[in-house]
């Protein structure tokens, strides 16, 4: 009966401890996964990093990477008024292969990714290796001021940008890019094609693009008044419209101006094919004398005042009005002999000039042969061989500074 009871009683202590042990188990492997996680039972090199700016995507449990390869983690963030201070848990086997003057850079890993700490080598294998304690300074290179530009930038666009939407966009593209790669492969290929037998061209292509910004100038210069003559055609355009009822009159006349103009050259046709027959030899003499009708219309402009004056025009004694002027005598007329002579010869029709002459001024000097011949002429009817030379010396002083006028008679 004691050995039964005995037995119980183990029996009963062993459940318990089982039980006890279910217990404890799950949150022992809890705790263990955790330390594992955290990696609290291996041995790490401890660095630090001084950053001016770390940026939100940057956490607590990032990864340190050199050359691509993961050597560590962040442990802890410490922020300040200047910047922040990144602590570092670098694999001690890793540690001791990264230079000592390696610098530090916080790049994302995707375009929506966490960032986190790449390591720049600077010596490569030589030079000393990094110890803990150690304080790594950012990458301040020109590159690397550039790469923290352009990212900066590229993430404000792709805030703008909204990423779910630009997701969905990326992810329809990708569906309608799926399966159409030898296409699209074809297509770049016979881009690349076109391209190589465009690059000849390219320098044309240049002076042509410059022409245009040229011609675009000029036309940005024509504006204005291009707007200015687009305005008066909205006017005109108007006003048009507005006329439109006189416009449809004017044509219904127009038709039938038209209609009866029709019927007049159908019934005249051959008296207007004849009558153009027989003016070709009038129209021909009268283009031949076309040099003279300038100045013979300018001659009858210039004639129409001296007509008026010498018809009194505007005055009170109407009439003509004549100034003779006394020429020397050049005998009596020759039949046969003082006859003009056409010979057909000459310059041909052209412009003469005006006053035109016919015959020769007489040079009356005081006790010239010209005044006495003039005294003589008119002195006797007999003619000037029966007046002596010494009568022009009687009769000169009263003829001399005397006019002989002709006036007619009022009508």
């Amino acid at each position: 009966m004691t050995t039964i009871l005995a037995k119980r009683r183990r029996e009963r202590r062993l459940k318990m401890l089982s039980g006890v042990a279910f217990l404890l188990v799950p949150p022992l492997l809890v705790w263990l996964s955790i330390a594992l996680y955290n990696k609290d039972f291996t041995d790490e090199t401890s660095v630090t990093v001084r950053t001016s700016l770390v940026g939100n995507d940057l956490h607590e449990g990032a990864e340190v990477k050199l050359r691509g390869v993961v050597v560590g983690r962040v442990s802890s963030i410490d922020a300040d008024g200047s910047g922040a201070r990144l602590h570092l848990e670098l694999d001690p086997a890793q540690a001791k292969l990264i230079p000592a003057d390696v610098r530090a850079q916080m790049l994302p890993t995707t375009v929506f990714g966490e960032r986190y700490v790449s390591l720049v080598s600077g010596s490569g294998a030589a030079g000393p290796r990094l110890h803990a304690g150690a304080e790594i300074a950012q990458d301040r290179t020109s590159d690397a001021i550039e790469l923290q530009q352009v990212l900066r930038s590229t993430m404000a666009l792709l805030t703008d940008l909204k990423p779910a939407e630009l997701s969905a966009t990326l992810t329809a593209m990708s569906q309608a890019l799926n399966g159409r790669g030898d296409q699209l492969g074809e297509n770049l290929a016979q881009l690349a094609d076109y391209l190589r037998k465009l690059n000849p061209h390219l320098p044309e292509l240049d002076r042509n693009i410059s022409q245009l910004a040229a011609f675009a100038n000029n036309y940005a210069d024509a504006a204005p008044d291009l707007l200015n003559a687009l305005s008066d055609m909205t006017v005109t355009t108007r006003t048009i419209a507005d006329q439109r009822a006189n416009l449809s009159q004017l044509y219904d006349s127009t038709t039938a101006v038209s209609q009866q103009l029709e019927t007049f050259l159908r019934a005249n046709a051959p008296n207007i094919i004849e009558l153009s027959a027989n003016s070709v030899g009038p129209l021909t003499e009268l283009g031949r004398y076309a040099p003279e009708y300038p100045c013979l219309f300018h001659t009858l402009k210039t004639l129409v005042p001296l007509m008026d004056r010498a018809l009194g025009k505007g005055t009170d004694r109407p009439g003509a009005h004549v100034t003779l002027r006394m020429v020397a005598n050049r005998g009596r007329y020759r039949p046969g002999r003082d006859a003009p002579r056409f010979t057909g010869t000459g310059p041909g029709p052209r412009c003469y000039g005006t006053p035109y002459r016919a015959g020769n001024a007489v040079d009356l000097a005081p006790n010239g042969p010209g005044e006495h011949t003039l005294i003589n002429e008119l002195s006797l009817a007999g003619g000037q061989d029966l007046v002596p030379d010494w009568g022009a010396l009687l009769i000169g002083p009263l003829y001399r500074g005397a006019a002989v006028t002709v006036t007619g008679a009022r009508p």
